[in-house]
């Protein structure tokens, strides 16, 4: 008698098949107890209670299972490309370097932001070119056998001729369904519809002085105001391709904001900086993106409209990291240790609502026929901790 051969699993390499068992499974309406998840070809084949007396590959001793977490909008990768002023690493070291940061917190699937715009270090940020960016897309479509999904979310700066020029070579090339957020953090706008806010921000991020702030303030209005017909133009080339790509309105502060982002055929309130402006985007059926660091500390950084507040009338979709991959998981918890929504809720703001932001079907629920992107988590307090990661991407 032949004896049969046990595909091996290393932790380099887990299997396409196998069974995961003895976990709680958060699933979409509930926590199902002592449940097993099998797997085939990287996809959840049955969702179940675990038979009695039934074995599995992996015991996952009565920990939490969830969905990957989807995070619709990274900014880190940027941070981890130069951590200091002046100081960069080579791209592909980045990438890697960041893409344990956000294993360890859960991620399975990120949109790293890129921002096609041109901006010196004037203003004492991170410099950014649309040089820039078309490298660090291809650096992202060159990275080969990643630990997960990597793919981008197109950040650009709706006064940038530059920027638009490259971004329509890019997307005309790539296949639909592009992630695009379209911005304007010019003072007066978006996030800093208060000037003085504006200033002190300047002050304190960028380290100006008062008059060096004002200046700045003045100069960047002065060149908003000659950049409308860019500005049109972008709106009326998204328009043309709805349908086609997924445009985000990046911190809509008002319902005609949403009204305009309509017209324009934008479909996805990011960050809306007003319980109006997340009102009127739900009532038109779109999905609202709120940042988990607001969550995670209960306010903005700009102050505008906290997450939780809208949370609590049920206007969000779903939760991106923005800067912090970490707060995505915590906040979730958060929200469920405070009693603001179920776990299944909670979970949903990062898992399936942050698919359904994406435009993502095949992932964001465990369910069976979509990806076994699996997290087992210890539910520990008051911070909750990723114990494994296993990938339904390979």
């Amino acid at each position: 008698m032949s004896t049969p051969v046990v595909e091996s699993w290393t932790p380099a390499a887990p299997p396409v098949d196998y069974v995961l068992g003895h976990v709680r499974a958060v699933l979409p309406d509930r926590v199902l107890d002592n449940a097993r998840i099998v797997v085939r070809d990287g996809r959840m084949a049955a969702v179940e209670p675990h038979p009695a007396g039934s074995g599995s590959d992996v015991d996952g001793q009565d920990l939490l299972c969830i969905p990957g977490l989807i995070d619709t909008h990274s900014d880190g990768l940027e941070t981890e490309r130069m951590p200091r002023p002046g100081v960069e690493v080579p791209i592909e070291f980045a990438i890697q370097s960041f893409e344990g940061k956000l294993r360890a917190a859960g991620v399975t699937t990120v949109y790293h932001g890129v921002g096609f715009e041109e901006r010196s270090a004037q203003a004492r940020g991170k410099p950014r070119t649309v040089q820039q960016a078309e490298y660090v897309c291809q650096s992202l479509d060159a990275y080969q056998d990643g630990l997960l999904d990597h793919r981008i979310l197109y950040r650009f700066d709706v006064r940038s001729a530059q920027g638009l020029a490259a971004l329509r070579r890019r997307l005309d090339e790539s296949p639909d369904g592009a992630l695009v957020s379209h911005e304007d953090h010019t003072p007066g706008q978006g996030q800093f519809t208060d000037l003085a806010e504006y200033t002190r921000w300047m002050i304190d991020q960028r380290g100006m002085t008062a008059d060096e702030a004002r200046q700045h303030v003045d100069h960047t209005i002065a060149d908003r105001d000659g950049l409308l017909n860019v500005r049109d133009e972008a709106f009326a080339w998204f328009a043309a391709r709805a349908g086609r790509i997924r445009v985000m309105g990046h911190d809509p502060g008002s319902a005609d904001e949403i009204a305009d982002l309509r017209e324009r055929g934008g479909s996805i309130a990011e960050f809306p900086t007003t319980i109006e402006a997340a009102q009127a985007a739900r009532e038109h059926g779109m999905p609202v993106v709120m940042g988990a660091p607001n969550i995670l500390r209960g306010r903005s950084q700009s102050g505008n409209v906290s997450g939780r507040d809208l949370i609590a009338r049920g206007l969000v979709t779903g939760l991106a990291s923005d800067y912090l991959p970490s707060s995505l998981l915590a906040a979730a918890f958060l929200l469920a240790d405070d009693g603001q929504a179920t776990l299944p809720t909670a979970i949903g703001l990062v898992t399936r609502g942050a698919a359904e932001v994406a435009g993502l079907a095949d992932r964001g629920r465990l369910e069976p026929g979509l990806r076994a992107d699996l997290l087992l988590v210890e539910p520990r307090r008051p911070w909750a901790r990723v114990r494994s990661v296993l990938w339904g991407g390979r």
